[in-house]
């Protein structure tokens, strides 16, 4: 059995398509990943906007991202499904590093991760501290 990994997918989509079935194109690209043997952590759009340059005479596009957990080896099959999806203009799919899979995923979902042992604000502290250590030393 093949080691489950955390992938990223950024989507730009069709954004004729995505405005009129923002919900269907959704669970269209959630149903893939399902049927190929992944199962979906987060999904969320993330912008919509004018593309740099045109791609398939599409001006403007639907920035989407979804991360999910699946097995390695399916991810080319996953890949190709994406490619013959009629919203998807283009994606990109990238392996989280296994140590940040929880800070991302909690930021995707809108939380505040606090890390494994809780003491964020300390971290944030010392660094405030020190940052006004180094202005008070400027002004002397």
């Amino acid at each position: 059995m093949a080691k489950v990994n955390t992938y990223e997918t950024l989507f730009i989509l069709d954004s004729n398509h995505y405005a009129r079935d923002p919900g269907g194109v959704a669970k269209q690209l959630e149903e893939l990943i399902a049927e190929n043997g992944g199962e979906v952590q987060v999904s969320r759009m993330w912008m919509e906007q004018k593309l740099a340059y045109p791609i398939e005479k599409h001006q403007k596009g639907t920035y989407y991202l979804i991360y999910f957990s699946m097995e390695g080896p399916n991810l080319t099959t996953l890949a190709r499904a994406f490619a013959l999806s009629e919203p998807v203009i283009r994606e990109l799919t990238i392996k989280l590093d296994p140590r940040l899979v929880e800070p991302i995923l909690a930021n995707a979902r809108g939380e505040h991760f606090a890390g494994p042992t809780g003491e964020e604000g300390a971290a944030e502290e010392s660094s405030e501290n020190s940052g006004e250590a180094v202005a008070e030393t400027a002004d002397a």
